[in-house]
């Protein structure tokens, strides 16, 4: 076996093959051999750490290596030695602001926090490797919560911050606080808190790295949301130009956020193919997938709105501690988007809005499905108190709040334009498709049989791409070209992971192009081929399919001019039909696509025709505009066992232009079913030593068949602004705001108790616990 002190074996150095059908050999010279010696495929596991806060004081893993099949077992020090000296640490977004190293070599700061890499024949033996690795810890004393890392007392999780508070705490003002604050009628306060829970998606996180000694190219095989922030990532890491890393993706069995870039074990894993000069596979098992890979949300805010007594809201205060886990993420970027989203729709004059992110010994704060989601959350409940509190409709406060798009729409305090939010017309929508009287009847009815119905609206907007002049997320590269038969090929950094690139991207460049559906090819996942790029924020539509467009019209304008050449004829006399273009009205002039590629790499062309049949786009998102809208359900409570059962559940939405219905129907479901998991059943807890208490589904709770109702969904479709693309993001919206909407419903059905609700985990026990039945 090699140690990780040996040199790289130069054992297969050189070798390149292909197997045939008939498992011959076609080695790089092109001739064909029966066998050669090739590099088994390897696999590993991760030694991960048992305690929430501990530092490392030794580890053996003699007994390991001693075991047969065993190649490697690399420790913290071990493996840092085989990675760039120079490389920082290794942060979900950028640069982490903190010192850790890759596998821990001082100290643990989580539950499943990887402190050994042992790479053996199968996974079977490198686990009872792992299993007679001895690390020795000392235990410290955990971060549990929020609360405890606000204590300047409590025991540093990175030493060299010297505080569990990851960034000084910001403060931003939009408009005059102190003059709206003091001509309110009233002012309204809350405390709100979004609970730790994550993505589960169906296949874990997993990559084979193979690295090959002869050219110095590391290839790794993985699942993520974009190949080249992983390329990067694992670039600077090891030491490698970028183009010496190739990245491929293929079909992900989903994401929701969490697979972005390039994983700790997936730099431990290209560490260990580099070392021993073979192919090394890891693949993530749930328990791993749950406890470490990332959760998402666990936020509080304390909120104060300056209210009028006919129930204007004039402004807000706001104060958000989140709780961004032990390594960095997506949390300490989180506050801003936060911020710009909370006022939402709704007129307001004024916003304070401070953000503390605090460390803890927990899994890192990933992004997931809608992560901003807490500013919908909040405002909506604040909206429902406020309600309550002036004794006015609930559906009634949001209408006197948010403007038609008939008349100026205004701007959000925080700077956006409202043009094309649509969430008024919503909720006009909503009181035709819901009889609210015919309920209150119903439920009165139910009450004084003991059975306790509710109802509950939120609405929200979101950012998918959102107004011209508030697009964080900067351009989408879109490139395409004729491929010699024919074929329309659309290259985009976009990973799909279960939204149907392939169809929609399709379907917009047959369309642009003028050629049928089959005609297109999208290709994606290979950072040797694709432009950057990356999936998230509900880009997929709105960017990457508006890029789309106008790269197939571009690549559609250079084929006819070239058309026109070889056919001696104006390009306005052209149509492209079964894929061949020809003169209108003349069939017999036709010529194939094929034949046009092959006559552009090969023919005389005079200047003014560019026969490059290749486009690359940088689209800025056009006009760009708000995705949004309103949800209502209508839930029973059984008071006697807690358990929530969804009557009905309608969703109105607005996102632009559809592309392909069913597709947005089912990015919308998915969302709501996530939503209702969220409020009913997931939560990702951890006891107050920051031990994970939900590594398993019998403890991590999915929603089934018997939790999700029928989703009614109305489209509205109804501003459109710019004049080519007017197609937005849906794949976060019903994440976004199914658990406000949901919450709210369970807190009507339960008002005969009294219950206010500011929390969003409320499953059966503590359903009970509110009501006052245990």
């Amino acid at each position: 076996m090699s140690t990780v002190a040996a040199s790289m074996p130069q054992r297969y150095v050189g070798t390149s093959v292909e197997r045939s059908e008939d498992q011959r050999i076609l080695t790089g010279s092109g001739t064909y051999v029966d066998d050669i010696s090739l590099p088994a495929m390897v696999h590993a596991t991760f030694v991960r750490s048992p305690f929430a806060h501990a530092r490392i004081t030794g580890i053996d893993t003699s007994e390991a290596e001693a075991l047969p099949g065993v190649h490697a077992v690399v420790t913290g020090e071990a493996l840092q030695a085989m990675l760039d000296p120079e490389a920082p640490s290794p942060g979900g977004f950028g640069t982490a602001p903190m010192k850790f190293t890759v596998l821990c070599t001082d100290k643990v700061r989580l539950v499943g926090d990887p402190v050994v890499m042992v790479i053996a024949d199968s996974r079977y033996i490198a686990e009872d490797a792992a299993e007679l690795v001895v690390v020795e810890y000392e235990p410290l004393q955990p971060v549990a919560d929020a609360a405890t890392a606000l204590d300047p007392s409590s025991e540093p999780i990175f030493e060299d911050l010297g505080r569990n508070v990851s960034q000084d705490a910001t403060v931003h003002v939009h408009g005059d606080v102190d003059a709206v604050f003091a001509k309110a009628d009233r002012i309204v306060t809350t405390r709100i808190e979004q609970h730790r829970h994550q993505n589960v998606p169906m296949e874990c996180r997993g990559c084979v790295a193979d690295f090959d000694h002869a050219t110095g190219h590391l290839t790794q095989h993985s699942a993520n949301q974009g190949v080249h922030s992983a390329r990067s990532t694992l670039a600077v890491q090891l030491g490698l130009e970028p183009d010496k890393v190739r990245i491929l993706c293929k079909d992900i069995g989903g994401s929701f956020g969490l697979k972005n870039g390039a994983s700790r074990e997936e730099i431990a894993v290209a560490a260990g193919s580099r070392l021993l000069g073979r192919p090394v596979k890891w693949i993530e098992d749930r328990n791993e997938n749950l406890a470490f890979s990332g959760h998402a949300r666990e936020e509080t805010l304390e909120v104060e709105a300056a209210v009028n007594d006919d129930g204007l809201i004039l402004g807000l205060k706001v104060r958000m501690v989140c709780d961004t886990g032990a390594y960095p993420a997506m949390g300490s970027m989180l506050g801003g988007i936060v911020e710009r989203m909370i006022p939402g729709p709704y007129k307001m004059e004024a916003l304070q809005f401070e953000y503390v992110p605090v460390i803890t010994n927990k899994a890192a704060y990933v992004a997931y499905r809608g992560p901003w989601a807490a500013e919908t959350f909040t405002r909506e409940r604040l909206v429902d108190q406020i309600a309550d509190e002036l004794g006015m409709d609930r559906v009634e406060i949001r209408m006197r709040n948010i403007d038609y798009q008939g008349v100026d729409p205004g701007t959000m305090i925080t700077g956006s334009t409202l043009k094309s939010c649509t969430v008024r017309e919503s909720l006009d929508t909503l009181v035709e498709k819901i009889d609210f009287a015919e309920f209150r009847a119903r439920q009165v009815a139910a009450h004084a049989e003991g059975r306790y119905l509710g109802i509950g609206v939120a609405s929200y907007i979101e950012s998918a791409p959102g107004p011209y002049n508030g697009r964080p997320l900067g351009r989408e590269r879109i490139n395409a070209k004729l491929d010699d038969d024919g074929t329309v090929l659309v290259f985009t950094g976009q990973m799909p992971h279960g939204q149907s690139h392939e169809t929609t991207y399709a379907q917009i460049a047959a369309d642009a192009f003028g050629v049928d559906f089959d005609q297109v090819r999208i290709v994606v996942g290979d950072s040797d081929v694709v432009p950057p790029g990356n999936t998230g924020g509900s880009r997929g539509a709105p960017m990457a399919g508006g890029g789309t467009l106008h790269a197939a019209r571009q690549l559609r304008g250079k084929v006819l001019d070239v058309a026109a050449h070889l056919l001696e004829a104006s390009v306005d006399d052209l149509e492209i039909v079964d894929a061949s273009v020809g003169v209108k009205g003349v069939p017999t002039s036709r010529r194939t696509l094929a034949d046009i590629a092959l006559a552009a790499k090969s023919g005389d062309f005079p200047d003014e025709v560019d026969a490059d049949l290749t486009v690359e786009v940088k689209y800025e998102g056009g006009m760009g505009g708000w995705a949004g809208g309103t949800h209502c359900a209508i839930v029973e409570v059984d008071v006697e066992t807690g358990r929530v059962h969804i009557d009905r559940y309608l969703v109105i939405e607005d996102c632009g232009q559809l592309i392909n219905p069913a597709l947005v129907d089912g990015q919308i479901c998915g969302g709501v079913v996530q939503g209702i998991g969220a409020v009913l059943l997931e939560r990702s807890a951890y006891d107050e030593e920051a031990n994970f208490l939900a590594g398993t589904f019998m403890d991590y709770l999915l929603p089934s068949t018997t939790e999700v109702p029928h989703i009614e969904i109305v489209h509205l479709e109804s501003v459109f602004l710019d004049d080519d693309v007017n197609f937005r993001g849906v794949g976060e919206g019903g994440m976004i705001v199914c658990p406000p909407t949901l919450i709210s419903a369970i807190e009507d059905a339960l008002s005969p108790f009294g219950v206010h609700i500011t929390e969003q985990h409320v499953p059966p026990l503590r359903i009970l616990e509110m009501i006052g039945a245990i």
